[in-house]
């Protein structure tokens, strides 16, 4: 039963998240959309990474901009027409292509890289550093909820950072062993962090 309730999860997430949409098309309701950037925001920005100098940079400006749209355009929102991560993956995409096509006018002789090495990394930004601990936050707390010899070979392969050959021969168990626990360990961890 209890399983049953964490796969569902989901899906009742997605019905509030829906409920807030709904919120900010109708009301303007600030704090709904409050709601709808922390959950949102984190997952257009890694759809938006690309591995080039200044990803980073672009990644926050596309997240605020397809946040903008969804403020502007919450009433156009319809759900019988797509759902809404379906709808706001939809405006990520157009804002990205937007984006590139608009940048990709402004073609230069220079090397960005060149550009890059004189700077000195200060290390991640606010924005950065929040979403780590956040994310830090969630799955420490769906480690602790996974059995003990899940968590633990969890923790030894990503915490750790060993290979699955290595923790195998540290806890004396068969490497399918590990990694068939690997894999069930993730499912379960994925389904307790997007609750």
């Amino acid at each position: 039963m209890a399983l049953m309730t964490k796969i569902a999860a989901p899906g009742d997430k997605l019905a509030h998240l829906s409920a807030c949409i709904d919120r900010v098309a109708e009301h303007r309701d600030k704090a709904a959309f409050a709601e709808l950037f922390d959950h949102y925001a984190p997952l257009i920005r890694s759809y938006s990474l690309a591995r080039e100098p200044g990803a980073d940079l672009v990644a926050d400006e596309l997240v605020q901009e397809v946040m903008t749209r969804v403020w502007l355009k919450a009433e156009k929102y319809n759900a019988r027409l797509a759902n809404l991560n379906t709808w706001i993956f939809t405006l990520a995409r157009n804002c990205r292509i937007d984006y590139l096509r608009r940048n990709s006018r402004y073609v230069t002789e220079i090397d960005p890289t060149d550009i890059f090495n004189d700077i000195e990394d200060e290390g991640p930004g606010p924005f950065q550093l929040a979403q780590q601990s956040r994310v830090q936050q969630s799955i420490r707390a769906g480690l602790e909820q996974l059995p003990k010899e899940q968590s633990e070979i969890l923790t030894k392969v990503y915490l750790e950072g060993k290979s699955h050959q290595q923790t195998s021969e540290e806890l004396k168990l068969p490497l399918g062993t590990v990694k068939s626990r690997v894999r069930l360990a993730l499912q379960k961890l994925e389904v307790l962090v997007t609750r």
